[in-house]
């Protein structure tokens, strides 16, 4: 006889559902986050994008232009957990409209505060570390307002959906970003990325917030709009740095790999949502994408290691990018399946680890390369800590929602 339910918790299941959204609402919102995510990006390589052009205005050397651009980690490691938490009391939407207002602000006006004193190198490391801390909220808030909003059996693609807005981030820079440098200068960049994201928040905030601080419902003309773990960034970093010093083609990379990750993320997001919907274990699904986004792309990796073919190497790369967008519906969304309730400080705490992890294994990678002198280590590391993680989440994974008490359903 299967145990009855706790009036409690009948209650809170209730209760979330309530306050899910329907489905216009879900896509309205799905499309806005992916353009926000987008923004994000777009803001946070603005100066990676402009980071040659700046070091010869201001006389940087390479270590100051590397102090500069590292400098983003030191402030986006503090907050996660902070904004994590605001998230799940005050509302992950309040917390990602606050937080893109303030850094798209500090991103447009970047520009006219370097005239402001001599010491460029200083204010820029200041600059890059509060649009860390700035930035540093948006996931975390993002994933507890996904976690309360969007149906289970709709979480993998909606994540997917909104995290593909990475992608689009990195190539919308790439090709406008690198256009506007070459015609107009540095400073278009900031203008450009920050500008847009000024003007997203007054979408939101007029539109969707109806001005008020609230969720409104969506305008009926919005329905059409459809919708990282420490490998990834050491992997990312090495392939940005590797491709241009082996090849003269190197600047294909900026584009091949993110076409392909951009659909590989939504198919990843489909596929996971269609199998639990075929009565698949959630747990199940959740670990087998996590074989194709650890699994899999770090063998891409490893192989990128030990091949000197131009067309090889750029396939090998794709592969390995577009794979690891599968852990969009593999541990990203395992943390909403644990405790939707508290999601966005749990992936806060996830993502802090991640951060820091990211920082230590891009700085080990790099005391690899110099002692090496071969990027074939610095992807046998990518490997190896990939791997270490998708063994670590088979061996102990769940997706037993723990913050329901006493009954619990085994997912």
């Amino acid at each position: 006889m299967q145990p009855q339910p706790l009036p409690l918790e009948e209650a809170r299941r209730d209760g979330a559902e309530n306050t899910q959204w329907s489905r216009p609402e879900c896509q309205a919102w799905t499309g806005t986050l992916l353009l926000g995510t987008c923004l994000l990006y777009c803001a946070r390589v603005s100066m990676p994008v402009c980071a040659v052009s700046m070091s010869q205005d201001f006389g940087w050397n390479k270590k100051e232009t590397g102090t500069a651009l590292s400098s983003f980690f030191w402030g986006y490691c503090l907050t996660q957990v902070v904004g994590g938490h605001l998230g799940d009391r005050i509302g992950g939407e309040k917390v990602i409209l606050l937080s893109a207002c303030a850094w798209g602000f500090l991103t447009a006006a970047t520009p006219l505060l370097t005239h402001l004193s001599g010491a460029h190198l200083v204010f820029m490391t200041f600059s890059r570390i509060l649009t860390g801390l700035l930035q540093g909220v948006y996931f975390p808030a993002l994933t507890s307002l996904l976690s309360q909003k969007v149906r289970e059996s709709e979480r993998a693609f909606t994540y997917s959906t909104v995290g593909a807005g990475s992608q689009f981030g990195m190539l919308v820079t790439g090709a406008v970003g690198s256009l506007l440098l070459d015609r107009y200068g540095w400073p278009s960049v900031f203008y450009f990325s920050g500008g847009l994201t000024l003007l997203w928040v007054c979408y939101v905030y007029r539109c969707l917030l109806n001005g008020k601080g609230t969720v409104a419902r969506p305008h009926p003309g919005l329905g059409h709009l459809g919708a990282r773990p420490a490998d990834v960034q050491a992997h990312q970093s090495s392939l940005e740095t590797a491709f241009p010093e082996a090849f003269s083609l190197g600047w294909v990379f900026n584009v091949v790999p993110w076409l392909v990750a951009i659909p590989a993320s939504l198919f990843s997001g489909f596929l996971s949502d269609h199998l639990i919907n075929q009565g698949y274990r959630t747990i199940t699904v959740r670990k087998f994408m996590q074989v194709m986004g650890l699994g899999l792309s770090s063998v891409f990796a490893l192989c990128l290691g030990h091949t000197s073919s131009f067309c090889t190497s750029v396939v090998f790369a794709s592969a390995s990018i577009g794979l690891q967008t599968f852990n969009h519906s593999g541990i990203s969304v395992n943390i909403q399946d644990l405790a939707p309730s508290c999601a966005g400080f749990l992936f806060g705490v996830a993502n802090t680890a991640g951060a820091l992890a990211g920082v230590v294994g891009v700085s080990l990678g790099g005391y690899l390369l110099e002692t090496t002198g071969s990027w074939t280590s610095m992807f046998n590391l990518v490997a190896a800590v990939g791997s270490l993680g998708l063994c670590t989440f088979l061996l102990f994974g769940e997706a037993q929602r723990v913050d329901l008490s006493p009954a619990r359903e085994d997912l």
